[in-house]
């Protein structure tokens, strides 16, 4: 016999029918007198991530909304992750509040507005965040330049599956990452090494919400786990690597300091060293070369 229970789904089951963690997110466009509207959302996540020509984020949103609006209208968008707090927390409650207009809710905002360094006509970020993604609506995809704003209760369909307006009252939109901003601290951190004590205080939306309160938790110190790396036998990376570029090749030793590599990332990081190689003029890559290469990655990770 099963230890769960049947519950049913319904509209906004994520809210309504489970406990989701998900990021709290103020997205920032510009409404058509050029003023920068904030709206609260959490169903925003890693869309392109790796093995295209750019990378992106999906935001799920109501389609008459002002955030979708705005972008129908062509606006860029800055997804802007506030810290926790709890004043902000209720900030950000009160702005996702639906119904209200960019003046009316932008009226004695507690948040700062500042430029951001992506260029062109943008909406500000938040000066509190401790991270901006600034993007761009890929409205190419699925021909989703289309559709257009205006239909305030609701849109008749054909709908699109993926991206522009894919429901009667739903929206999605794949937005290009142009500029990753982040707070000095938090980006040395990355780049020097990220420990227990040098995360930003991020808050997780518990998902669930009733008729009267949103919920969330509160920023804990984060634990640390060690990855159980499983290192392979060496011959195996000797394979791999005698196919990347035949006018390039790995030493023994070389390859016997690379089985720590997760077979899944293996071949894209014997390809990156062979170009690092051809750029320094090697051919043969031995221990010596590799502690040339990785330096050098390092250096591009940096910047």
């Amino acid at each position: 016999m099963s230890s769960f229970r049947d519950l049913r789904i319904v509209d906004n089951f994520y809210q309504t029918s489970a406990f989701f963690p998900m990021p709290t997110i103020l997205v920032g466009t510009k409404s058509g007198d050029g003023a920068t509207n904030l709206g609260s959302y959490s169903l925003c996540f890693p869309y392109y991530i790796a093995g295209k020509d750019y990378y992106a984020m999906l935001l799920e949103c109501r389609n008459s909304s002002n955030t979708a609006q705005n972008i129908l209208n062509g606006s860029k968008v800055s997804l802007n992750f506030i810290p926790d707090d709890r004043k902000y927390f209720r900030e950000a409650v009160r702005l996702g509040f639906p119904g209200d207009t960019t003046a009316e809710k932008m009226k004695d905002c507690l948040f700062t507005l500042e430029q951001g360094l992506a260029e062109g006509d943008r909406p500000l970020v938040v000066k509190e965040a401790f991270q901006v993604f600034e993007c761009s609506w890929d409205s190419s995809l699925e021909n989703a330049f289309e559709d257009k704003s205006g239909c305030l209760e609701g849109y008749e369909p054909p709908y699109r599956s993926f991206n522009g307006i894919t429901s009667k009252f739903g929206a999605h939109f794949i937005l290009r990452i142009d500029k990753i901003l982040m707070k000095e601290e938090y980006c040395n951190s990355i780049i020097n090494g990220v420990k227990a004590g040098n995360f930003p205080d991020v808050p997780v939306d518990y998902g669930y919400r009733d008729s009267t309160n949103f919920w969330y938790s509160r920023f804990k110190r984060p634990i640390p786990e060690k990855i159980q790396a499983k290192e392979g036998d060496w011959q195996s990376v000797k394979y791999a690597a005698s196919r990347i570029d035949p006018a390039v090749t790995f030493t023994d030793d070389a390859c016997k300091k690379l089985t720590a590599i997760p077979r899944v990332f293996l071949k894209a990081a014997l390809t990156q060293m062979v170009e690092i190689a051809k750029e320094e003029g090697f051919s043969v890559i031995g221990p010596d070369e590799l502690t040339v290469i990785n330096d050098k990655r390092r250096k591009e990770k940096k910047r």
